[in-house]
């Protein structure tokens, strides 16, 4: 299953207009004057794509039962959907913490302690739902990723670009040693004494190194968006060198995979019972547990492939290239396509309280009881009422409410930090 999380705070409101809404778990205030509306709207917008993405993994048929263009979006939707919100979620830490310029003096250290409680919060809120949905849920990790990322939050665009180009290339390969080392009885040592894990049976170890979203992987995802947030969407070069290499990493990492990998390369680990998949296994990028449970033995030919969730460099820069398009396509439909923009309010109201919407669907699916992305899931038709559901649920709320439900209980747990001195 993928995760993802959905999880930012939204777009400054437009003039005449009801205040739009906050978005979720990785963001909280709006961005700090400077580029235009617009491309806060289209991140609105990739957000709202991100949560359907992760419906499709979730609730849509598996990549096994469909074929042509269903097939491409069942695909495209498995595992870059994750990806996305993570790198959404960097973008997110510095509309807190100051975006175009970062926030010194005591409105920085507010801005820490805000993203530190946030953190906090998503880790507790995904330890909780982890115990009644498993490993797959990605608010946990967020947590983790918001408090590693804090001592970064004041490095410039360049400086953030090359630190998240840097573990792309070194940290799958750290993660595959790691996990040759982490033997069974290792991991079951140290569970044993890992009260996260007791709890949910995602513990410290599978939140940093082996579980469904780890840390040392994919930690580039989030550095890659804070480093996007520091420049300015709204101008016309930025946007063309941003598609260049986007689609430069797109291609380079995929066509690089399949060279050396061979016609398996971009095989999705869901159909193989690997991380991205829907059945609910606890397993990770290149170091994740066999969903039967026995030992784990990584194999060194793993690292070349660029599957959803494989973890490995060429996963991660290729996931980042389409990120990086998705985002300024967003952007530039928004910016330059008012008619567009009008027509996809009701859309970019679900990016704004992403949070609400991704743990929402888990809350739906449950009450109804309907299955989950597995064999036998074969109809579109619970996905298209759940974008449907959300959709109209977010147009709703957002002309009464500022903020989505759990973006406003979100927000409201961070308000200690402002009596920081």
């Amino acid at each position: 299953m993928t995760k993802s999380q959905p999880l930012q705070e939204t777009s400054a409101p437009q003039e005449n207009s009801p205040p739009q809404p906050r978005t979720a778990p990785e963001s909280a205030v709006p961005a700090s004057p400077g580029p235009s509306m617009g491309r806060l709207v289209g991140v609105d917008l990739a957000r709202a794509l991100a949560v359907f993405g992760m419906y499709v993994v979730h609730i849509g048929p598996p990549l096994s039962a469909t074929d042509g263009v269903a097939s491409w979006v069942r695909y495209m939707a498995d595992g870059h959907s994750s990806v996305l919100f993570a790198t959404l979620a960097g973008f997110s830490l510095m509309l807190l913490a100051g975006r175009r310029e970062p926030k010194t003096g005591l409105a920085g250290r507010k801005a820490k302690a805000r993203i530190a409680i946030r953190a906090m919060v998503l880790l507790a809120l995904g330890t909780a739902m982890a115990m009644e949905y498993g490993g797959v849920i990605i608010l946990g990790f967020y947590g983790v990723y918001f408090l590693l990322a804090l001592p970064l939050v004041r490095l410039r665009a360049r400086t953030l670009a090359i630190t998240a180009a840097a573990l792309a290339l070194v940290t799958p390969q750290l993660s595959f040693a790691l996990n040759s080392l982490l033997t069974e009885p290792i991991r079951q040592s140290i569970n044993a004494y890992d009260p996260l894990h007791r709890l949910s049976d995602v513990g410290v170890l599978d939140l940093l190194f082996t579980g469904f979203d780890p840390t040392i992987t994919w930690i580039s995802f989030v550095i890659a968006g804070m480093a996007l947030a520091r420049l300015d969407l709204s101008q016309a070069a930025v946007q063309w060198r941003l598609t260049a290499l986007g689609a430069g990493f797109t291609a380079a990492a995929y066509g690089m995979s399949l060279l050396l990998a061979g016609k398996h390369a971009l095989d999705s680990l869901a159909e193989g019972g690997g991380s991205s998949g829907s059945s609910g296994s606890m397993s990770g990028g290149s170091g994740s547990m066999p969903p039967d449970g026995g030992s784990f033995e990584p194999q060194a030919s793993s690292l070349l492939t660029a599957g959803p969730h494989s973890g490995t460099t060429f996963d991660i820069i290729g996931s980042v290239g389409v990120a990086i398009l998705v985002i300024v396509g967003a952007t530039v439909a928004m910016d330059r396509l008012p008619r567009l923009r009008r027509l996809a309010k009701p859309v970019v109201a679900v990016g704004t309280m992403s949070l609400t919407a991704y743990v929402g669907h888990f809350l739906v699916q449950s009450a109804l009881a309907i299955p989950t992305g597995t064999s036998s899931v074969q109809s579109w038709g619970p996905l298209l009422m759940f974008v449907l559901g959300a959709i109209v649920f977010a147009t709703i709320w957002s002309r009464f409410f500022r903020r989505g439900p759990l973006e406003f209980l979100l927000n409201s747990a961070t308000k200690p930090a402002k009596h920081i001195r």
